[in-house]
């Protein structure tokens, strides 16, 4: 069996406020994913954030959220969908 390799990850300062996101974009190509996080304050949005990354992790980081997602409600209870805005303008009646 393989030894298990520590990997010391550093967090820089600039990241550790993190940034919001309440909608994300995905784009592909066979080499790879790009998840725009989205910042979306009607009538306009702002990309918080770009991640780029392999097919390979772009599942695995779907597989690590969803078991994330059953954690928190076997804790919290269900999480309600958010419902996708009716308009461009969210503050439209």
């Amino acid at each position: 069996m393989a030894e298990e390799k520590k990997i010391s990850i550093k967090f820089p300062d600039h990241l550790k406020e993190g940034a919001y996101a309440n909608s994300l974009g995905v784009l592909f190509t066979h080499e790879e994913f790009v998840l725009d996080f989205i910042m979306a304050a009607p009538p306009a949005g702002t990309v918080s954030a770009r991640v780029i990354t392999t097919p390979g992790h772009a599942k695995r980081f779907a597989a690590m959220l969803n078991d994330q997602i059953a954690r928190y409600e076997r804790t919290h209870g269900a999480i309600k969908t958010a419902v996708e805005p009716r308009s461009s303008n969210a503050f439209d009646a």
